[in-house]
Parts: structure tokens; C-alpha cells; sequence
């Protein structure tokens, strides 16, 4: 029995030994690399960077009431459009009472005026036909006569103003009724029917009726980093793509840049924005989210490779020619560069069109020699 464990434990033992040299024989081989083979393409190049906002009306104005009352109708809905003038909503004027007895009491008064100055006034003028006053004396009574009916019209038009907001000679004119200011589209009504409602004043805005603006015209409102600011400039061209609509890319300039940065989480950005030119079949929503290429450079029908087959040193650059494919043989050769998009580097002299370089190491190659160690 002891005889049997110790051919077991030699047997281990050699068995160790020669998994041990066949590792390190393994391991001293000169490792083959794989490349990728890249070919020098032709084709357009942009230097382009991003900026995020969102697009919204140029103008969006806000509607107030010029009396507070309370919302008795409202005669338009978000999404419609509107001409200027067109009513949105009629207001019911809730008076002070103080204000409506004054109103009513001057009435009366005037009206006791008129009664009486209509009675002396007929009077008078049969009196001046039958030729019994004189022209001057009914001259005088026409006047009272005419004062008073104006004071008992201006009288009635204060009381119907301070009861209804309304007088009946001027229904167009009317405080009571909110009107559009321009010609678009309405973008929010934030009040309803019973709403109490505050005017305009010095001291208040004033409740917000309704919100319209002109959605033809539209602005790309969005930021930019500080280290691209200073790149662009008002009139660049901007390609404008929308979120929620796939497909659409619209065209704007840009129009204008703050002067001061604003600090956002550690990074100064500045606003920015640019005007969209909007086709007739497209409907823009305002508040889209949307991005904005700005192409800072463009260079056309040039040589192009990937900028990771590039080699730096100190200010020279160098890429690596294909010599072999079977086995891969490479030649260093130094190259002039231009643009770059960050993935893509354009190649002005050391290479020719179609002309094959190294690229990246083959992945596949690095996976296999890490499983053969796994396995061993």
C-alpha cells in the first residue's frame, strides 16, 4: 500500500515538473500580434461641435386684463390662432358698492336736473315762438337744457361703467372684454371660468389671461461651453435636430452670444441663439428640446484616416505603411495632418489613395492568447 502512494506522489511530482517547463517554454515564445488593416479613403471631413436648448417663439406675449373681475366666458382654447383684436375672454366686473351708490345717487340727481330743465326749456321755447322772451333769454335755457342732458348721459355711462364695465355706445371698446394684442397662435390660457383675475397696474402685473406668440418665428435658445465660444461667431450657419421629431433637421444662424458666462455645475457656459427658418408643412411645438451643430471647419474630397492609427513624436506624426500582409510587416512613415473631427484625421501629404496602413491591435488575438493561459 505504501508502495502505491508513493508512485502516486512521483507521479505528481513529475507531472508538475513538466507542466511547469511546458509553461515557461510557452511563455518565452515571441508573442504575434495581429493588426487591423486600414485603407486611406477619400471623403469630407467637418470640425463640428454641439450645443443643447431647446427652440421657442421669439416673442411671446403675455395677455392681462385691464380690470380685475372675475372670468365669466372664455372664448378661445390653447392651439388656436388669433388676430389681434380677437376676443379671448369677457371679464364680470364685481363694483364697489361705495363707488355704485355714488354712481346710482348721481343719476338720480341728474335726472331731477334734466326733468326740470326739459319742462323750463318747452316752456321757454313756445314763449320765444310766440315771440313773448327774447332770443337771448332762450338761447340761455337751450344751454341749461343741453348741459343737463349731458350730465345725465355722462351720469348713466359712469353708473353702467361701474356696475358692468361696459357702456352701451362703446361695446368694442370695452375693459370687460380681453382681447389678442397680435396676430398667432395661443400657447396657454392659465385661467378658467370663475377665476378672479387682477388688473395691470404700477404696483401688480396683473393675472396672466392667455399667452400667444408667432409660431413662424422661432429661436433656437440653447449654451455653450467656454472653450468653444470664443470659436463662433453671429451669422454662422447651425443645423437644428429635434428630438421629438426623427428626421428633421432645420436650418438657423446664429444671432446672437452673451457677453457673460454663467457658472453651471464647475463649467461657465454662454447663452446663445439663433434663428430657425421653419418650412410651411412642418409645425414646430415651442418648448422642443433640441441640438445645434455648429461646423467650425469643413474640408472636402481629402484623404482620410482614423486618427487612432496615428503616432506622436514630440511635433512630428508618423503612421505605420503595410510592407508583408503574411506575416504582417510594417514601415514607419511620417505624414502631414490637418483637420479632425475627433475620429477621423485629415492626411495632406504622406500617403496615398488606397494606400494600406496599421491600425488597431485585433481583439480577437488578444482574447485567444488570454484563454490559452486560462487553460494552462
Amino acid at each position: 500500500m505504501k508502495k502505491v502512494f508513493r508512485f502516486i506522489f512521483i507521479a505528481i511530482l513529475v507531472a508538475g515538473v513538466v507542466g511547469t517547463f511546458v509553461f515557461l517554454w510557452k511563455k518565452s515564445r515571441p508573442k504575434v500580434i495581429q493588426y487591423e488593416i486600414v485603407e486611406v479613403t477619400q471623403g469630407n471631413i467637418e470640425k463640428k461641435t454641439v450645443a443643447t436648448g431647446k427652440v421657442e417663439p421669439r416673442n411671446e406675449i403675455l395677455i392681462k386684463p385691464q380690470m380685475s373681475g372675475i372670468i365669466s366666458e372664455i372664448f378661445k382654447e390653447p392651439g388656436d390662432n388669433v388676430k389681434a383684436g380677437d376676443i379671448i375672454a369677457k371679464i364680470k366686473l364685481i363694483p364697489d358698492m361705495v363707488s355704485l351708490n355714488n354712481a346710482e345717487s348721481r343719476v338720480v340727481r341728474a335726472q331731477l336736473a334734466y326733468d326740470q330743465t326739459a319742462n323750463t326749456f318747452e316752456r321757454d321755447k313756445k314763449l320765444f315762438e310766440e315771440k313773448v322772451i327774447s332770443r337771448e333769454e332762450f338761447e340761455k335755457s337751450e344751454l341749461q337744457y343741453n348741459n343737463d342732458k349731458a350730465e345725465l348721459r355722462a351720469a348713466q355711462d359712469n353708473l353702467s361703467l361701474t356696475r358692468d364695465g361696459i357702456t352701451g355706445d362703446k361695446t368694442q371698446l370695452s375693459n370687460t372684454l380681453v382681447r389678442s394684442t397680435i396676430d398667432g397662435t395661443i400657447l396657454d390660457i392659465p385661467v378658467k371660468v370663475g377665476n378672479s383675475v387682477i388688473q395691470s397696474n404700477n404696483f401688480n402685473d396683473g393675472t396672466t389671461i392667455a399667452s400667444v406668440a408667432n409660431m413662424n418665428d422661432m429661436l433656437f435658445v440653447g449654451k455653450l461651453d467656454e472653450t468653444e465660444v470664443g470659436r463662433i461667431h453671429a451669422g454662422m450657419p447651425m443645423d437644428i435636430t429635434i428630438g421629438a421629431m426623427q428626421g428633421v433637421r432645420l436650418n438657423a444662424v446664429l444671432e446672437f452670444i452673451a457677453p457673460k458666462g454663467v457658472d453651471s455645475g464647475g463649467a461657465i457656459m454662454f447663452d446663445m441663439k439663433a434663428a430657425v427658418t421653419v418650412p410651411e408643412d412642418i409645425f414646430i411645438r415651442a418648448g422642443y428640446s433640441a441640438n445645434a451643430e455648429i461646423v467650425f471647419d469643413r474640408a472636402e474630397e481629402v484623404l482620410l484616416i482614423p486618427e487612432s492609427c496615428l503616432e506622436f513624436s514630440k511635433d512630428t506624426t508618423f503612421v505605420y505603411t503595410l510592407v508583408t500582409e503574411d506575416p504582417q510587416e510594417f514601415e514607419k512613415k511620417q505624414v502631414e495632418i490637418g483637420l479632425s473631427d475627433g475620429i477621423n484625421v485629415e492626411v495632406k501629404s504622406g500617403l496615398k489613395l488606397n494606400e494600406k496602413i496599421r491600425g488597431a491591435e485585433k481583439i480577437e488575438e488578444k482574447m485567444t492568447v488570454s484563454a490559452e493561459r486560462e487553460v494552462n
